[in-house]
């Protein structure tokens, strides 16, 4: 057996978290997937996996062991690709990580497109609002939504953003007009915690200085959407993604404030780590993201 086949054995256990889990990803038996795993600790004369009935975690050599195995079986993979590129379809399985909000909003079309167009394509999409390593945690893809500082990867930038702030009619009926950002203070705000910041609003002065503002209200969530109900409730002025809040605004459901004291520089972006041999599938994902946000931004 070929140590490349064990790398692969070893790599879907960690990312499955658990034999019993990796055998059915896999269609590989789990007994089969221990003698890989097994071989492999005898060829490199080190314990890679701690294994009870009832745990599953990494030794220290193997957390380091699968960080470098991983990306080297990501360029041999990428490399294959590369090459049969020019003679098949766009296939294989391709791993990428998304905002909850994205993939709950509208936009989140944009990835059913892609598997529609490509069949031979397996996402497997992850949704998650905190920060992803992309590396580290094995992802071929990340959508982000932010203004883009990170220098460690390659990004391309698919729409400009922004975020309006919100409220609905009969909330600005109930507490009057709100006219400048400040105003907040005095009035209930539905809180975004996944906003780093969480209750301090970052707005920008007519000047281009920051112009944060804190703020209260009586519900704290982790969810645009949930977010976005609250504000069309009357419960709180909010924060939204314009994704979420345009088609709101557009129809009178919400109304939309301070869009001069709103930041500009945030974009959508796709985001990839470096690497020698970008993958097609990776390729293909990122300009049908492009071209459909040209077409329905």
């Amino acid at each position: 057996m070929d140590t490349l086949t064990r790398i692969r054995a070893f790599i879907d256990v960690v990312e499955a978290e658990g034999f019993s889990a990796a055998a059915r990803k896999t269609g590989r038996s789990k007994a089969l997937l221990s003698k890989y795993v097994r071989e492999l600790e005898d060829e490199l004369g080190a314990l890679l996996l701690n294994r009870t009935t009832r745990q599953f975690s990494l030794t220290e050599a193997g957390h380091t062991y699968y960080r470098s195995a991983a990306d080297i079986l990501k360029e041999i993979d990428n490399l294959a690709d590369l090459v049969r590129e020019n003679n098949a379809d766009i296939r294989g399985r391709l791993r990428l990580t998304v905002p909850r909000s994205f993939i709950d909003a509208d936009v989140g079309q944009s990835l059913i497109d892609f598997a529609i167009a490509h069949p031979a394509v397996s996402l497997d999409i992850v949704a998650e609002d905190r920060f992803v390593d992309l590396i580290e945690e094995g992802f071929d893809l990340g959508i982000r939504v932010t203004r883009l500082d990170d220098s460690g990867m390659i990004a391309r930038k698919l729409a400009d953003f922004r975020v309006y702030a919100c409220a609905s009619p009969a909330f600005i009926q109930r507490h009057g007009t709100l006219n400048h950002p400040s105003d907040l203070t005095k009035v209930p705000v539905m809180i975004d915690t996944n906003n780093r910041s969480h209750n301090t609003i970052r707005f920008r002065g007519p000047d281009g200085d920051p112009l944060p503002v804190t703020v209260s209200g009586q519900i704290e969530v982790n969810s645009p959407q949930a977010t976005l109900r609250g504000a069309l409730s009357g419960l709180g002025a909010a924060m939204l993604p314009d994704f979420i809040a345009r088609k709101h605004i557009e129809s009178g459901a919400l109304v939309s404030m301070f869009e001069a004291y709103l930041p500009s520089d945030r974009g959508i972006y796709a985001v990839y780590p470096h690497r020698r041999y970008l993958p097609a599938k990776v390729r293909a994902l990122v300009d049908f993201l492009s071209n459909w946000f040209k077409q329905n931004g």
